[in-house]
């Protein structure tokens, strides 16, 4: 799944990538070597660190973790040229939409809408 997420995003290298749910870091990292710069919104304090300690073990320097609700964004850092969110959600969160940069792209799982292959 994660490698279909990433092909959706069709990054160049260049873009400034906003994630929801950092998790283990395991996508963080793909992403960071993907785009120039990740911005990943973790809620459980536990995973952020201990992706951050994964990240750092791996010299990835080009990812920042935050703790957070992702649903939110991160807005300090926006717009982002592309948005990827790990985890199905009834309605796209408005504020990554705002947060979202003309012509970005955001991939995110849709508890509702039907899986094409």
């Amino acid at each position: 799944m994660q490698a279909r997420y990433l092909e959706l995003l069709g990054l160049s290298g260049r873009e400034r990538v906003l994630e929801v749910g950092t998790g283990s870091g395991y996508q963080t990292a793909l992403l960071a070597l993907l785009c120039e710069t990740v911005f990943s919104v973790e809620r459980v304090p536990e995973l952020a660190q201990s992706a951050r300690a994964a990240l750092e073990a791996a010299g990835i320097s080009n990812a920042i973790v935050l703790v957070g609700d992702g649903t939110l964004g991160w807005r300090p850092f926006a717009p982002y040229d592309a948005i990827l969110v790990a985890a199905a959600s009834p309605e796209i969160p408005a504020p990554l939409v705002e947060q979202l940069a003309p012509g970005g792209k955001m991939v995110i799982p849709s508890a509702t809408a039907r899986a094409k292959c």
